[in-house]
């Protein structure tokens, strides 16, 4: 590579930008400079993802990178970097998301080495979660994977994740313990190892991760029981429906370990490049197709769904749905691996409520919200069937919620359906 095209891709970032100023007649003026030697141009969330999303929340400044950055590539850390430049008030994302990284990086070894008698990973931990399922030995060291690096980061406040009981005070010493520091500005919630059941197996698994703010109101010391009800208040910071979400990510693990990310401005896909040990730019502004004929659902369950989806989905299987096509089943039984390829390759990915599980599987905080937000801003639609699942306020840690998402006007004729069975 010569290294007039490195220094020009790194300097790409810096030619174009867009910021917004407060004028002194109050009105709000926008205010762009774009280099004469760049064509590539700002964009925006889609209108619709933008006025579903909290209506007080500054929208988020994308980086645009100098089209030589394609051959150079751009890792993640300089992705962040370049965003906190764009946006000082989400400067702190960047130690929030360099541990992430590690963190993932980290998963993926294990994962890739676990089917090794010296791993010792495989099988199972001997206890059962929250939820009553099994731990595998790789679902508790992801766990712990993760939570140190969060907590070392010294931006959390609270978390949440699949394998802990109840949500965890990062800032004290002990999980009894709460002290909230002025420093714990968000709350992370976090499944650690998405489809681990299918790990023995050697099927892709995941990582998946949303990131809140954390309530100014907690930033007080308390400690003793003489503030047990304002600690149990803080704790409930986790609990906040997916439209508060700051940012969400997904890391897969399969025949290349990705890394996806939106920061509420659109879907950026990374790839581990194992020879530099960084995620690299590789799949910039990802949106989904509108349509396909993909369909990703246990159907084994289709006797049990209930009669609004099984009238779409049997159009869909017989080519008398909306589309006009004739769907084909692509299902892994992990959720990040279907989410995954539902986003690149458009369809549908679901998990929806039966007469065995009325509320699905798929828990709200830390799997259907983070992923309903990717959705969301790479261009898809995420709901229940009645309702938009990042507007569901979680009323319990673990709590679980049926799920459909993915293209635009395949989902929207599943709302259709249920909007005419009313």
């Amino acid at each position: 590579m010569r290294l007039t095209s490195a220094i020009t891709c790194l300097l790409a970032s810096s030619t174009a930008y867009a910021f917004t100023v407060q004028h002194p007649s109050t009105r709000n003026v926008a205010f762009t400079h774009q280099s004469p030697s760049s064509s590539s141009s700002l964009f925006v969330a889609s209108s619709e993802v933008e006025s579903a999303t909290k209506m007080n929340r500054q929208q988020t400044k994308a980086p645009v990178f100098d089209e030589v950055c394609e051959t150079t590539g751009v890792t993640l850390t300089r992705f962040m970097a370049e965003v906190a430049m764009l946006n000082p008030e989400i400067a702190e994302l960047t130690t929030l998301f360099g541990a992430i990284d590690t963190a993932c990086k980290a998963i993926s070894n294990m994962v890739k080495r676990s089917q090794l008698p010296s791993s010792e990973t495989l099988g199972y931990e001997g206890n059962v979660n929250i939820q009553g399922e099994d731990q595998k030995k790789l679902d508790v060291i992801t766990n712990d994977v993760l939570k140190r690096a969060l907590r070392f980061t010294g931006k959390m406040g609270v978390l949440a994740s699949e394998e802990e009981d109840t949500p965890v005070d990062l800032m004290g010493d002990t999980e009894k313990e709460v002290l909230f520091d002025e420093g714990s500005k968000y709350v992370a919630v976090f499944d650690p190892l998405d489809g681990s059941s299918n790990v023995d197996a050697g099927i892709p698994t995941g990582t998946i991760i949303g990131i809140y703010e954390h309530d100014d109101n907690c930033d007080t010391e308390c400690v003793g029981d003489q503030c047990e009800e304002e600690d149990k208040e803080c704790l409930a910071n986790t609990l906040q429906p997916g439209t508060n979400l700051v940012a969400a990510a997904y890391c897969l693990y399969s025949s290349s370990t990705f890394f996806v990310l939106t920061l509420g401005n659109g879907v950026y896909m990374f790839t581990l490049d194992e020879n530099i040990g960084e995620f690299v730019l590789s799949h910039p502004n990802v949106k989904i197709p509108e349509t396909s004929s993909i369909i990703s659902f246990n159907e084994a369950n289709y006797h049990m769904w209930d009669a609004p989806l099984q009238k779409v989905v049997k159009g869909w299987r017989e080519g008398t749905g909306r589309s006009g096509k004739r769907f084909s089943s692509r299902y892994i039984g992990s959720m990040v691996g279907d989410v995954h390829r539902t986003i690149l390759y458009g369809g549908v990915f679901g998990y929806p409520g039966d007469t065995k599980n009325p509320t699905g599987k798929l828990r709200l905080l830390y799997e259907g919200a983070p992923m309903s937000f990717i959705m969301e801003q790479a261009g898809g639609l995420s709901t229940t069937g009645t309702g938009r699942v990042l507007e569901i306020p979680p009323e319990m840690v673990h709590q679980r919620v049926p799920i459909v998402m993915g293209s635009k006007q395949d989902i929207q004729e599943v709302i259709d359906s249920y909007a005419e069975s009313n």
